[in-house]
């Protein structure tokens, strides 16, 4: 009667079994091939491989790009996915399904879609070229392309958020003389930060990733639209395994650095909330 409760699921000691093999095979022991195989530079030449200008100049538009892509993503898909869970109209369930459509829509097809569309003689190319806008083959490119691919990780991390917040709250505070943006940045905000935090990370993670979708657009100009991963993927076509491990444990470092920082963060605001 006053025994030990049961799990459903499978004991500590073999469900922490599971996934500490799962988690070696998939995800510690390839990244610790990286480093095993970066180890092989001394580290002059992982400093001369990381700091050439063309590589550092793939770092800024990776990492630029983005950055800005995750941030206009937060904005707008925030912004849509209150529409989805706040308003009814007709083909809501069509727009909700259109914007899983970056997972499913494989990224070569989307880059070629996007650069065609953005060319000089393409549906959106044809009028902002002329007015000295240039996206197809130009470091915009790549900015449009994380934009497309990443505004699924945003909705959908904020959408089960808004879901369950109460109406009645916002509604008393509208009866106690708040404003809509008092409302906003007082009530909903700090409910919806951490998940908004958490849909930025995970959007900006995808875009420095990101390859098939970006190659299409960007023109690969060095010095110019020239992506990190297309670095890493010609170094191994030309067999310089070690370059491009350190291009990548790089890569690596500094994102994790970046995502460190952003946790802190989130877990600051998720703490500050409950408090």
């Amino acid at each position: 009667m006053f025994g030990k409760k049961k799990s459903i699921l499978p004991g500590f000691g073999i469900s922490l079994g599971y996934t500490i093999f799962y988690l070696s095979i998939i995800v510690i022991i390839p990244i610790a091939g990286l480093f095993i195989k970066t180890s092989t530079l001394s580290f002059g030449e992982f400093w001369d491989v990381i700091t050439t200008p063309r590589v550092i100049a793939s770092y800024k538009l990776s990492f630029g790009a983005s950055f800005l892509a995750a941030l206009v993503d937060s904005i707008f898909g925030l912004l849509i996915a209150w529409v989805l869970v706040r308003y009814d109209f007709y083909g809501k369930k069509i727009i909700d399904a259109l914007i899983d459509l970056p997972f499913a829509l494989p990224t070569a097809v989307a880059g070629i879609t996007l650069a065609t569309i953005y060319s000089k003689n393409g549906w959106f190319g044809r009028f902002l070229e002329p007015a000295g806008i240039f996206v197809a083959y130009k470091p915009a490119g790549v900015f449009v392309a994380l934009v497309f691919i990443g505004l699924p990780f945003i909705v959908r991390s904020v959408q089960p958020v808004i879901e369950e917040l109460d109406q009645e709250v916002e509604e008393a505070a509208a009866s106690l003389g708040a404003n809509r943006l008092q409302t906003f940045t007082k009530i909903i905000l700090p409910s919806i930060l951490p998940a908004l935090i958490s849909g930025f990370i995970l959007a900006f993670a995808r875009g420095l990733g990101e390859y098939g979708s970006v190659v299409f657009i960007s023109g690969n100009m060095p010095m110019i639209s020239e992506i990190t991963p297309l670095l890493i993927l010609t170094k191994l076509e030309q067999y310089d395994y070690p370059g491009a491990t350190a291009l990548a444990v790089s890569t690596l470092l500094i994102s994790f650095v970046l995502f460190f920082f952003v946790n802190i963060i989130q877990w600051w605001t998720a703490n500050r909330h409950k408090a």
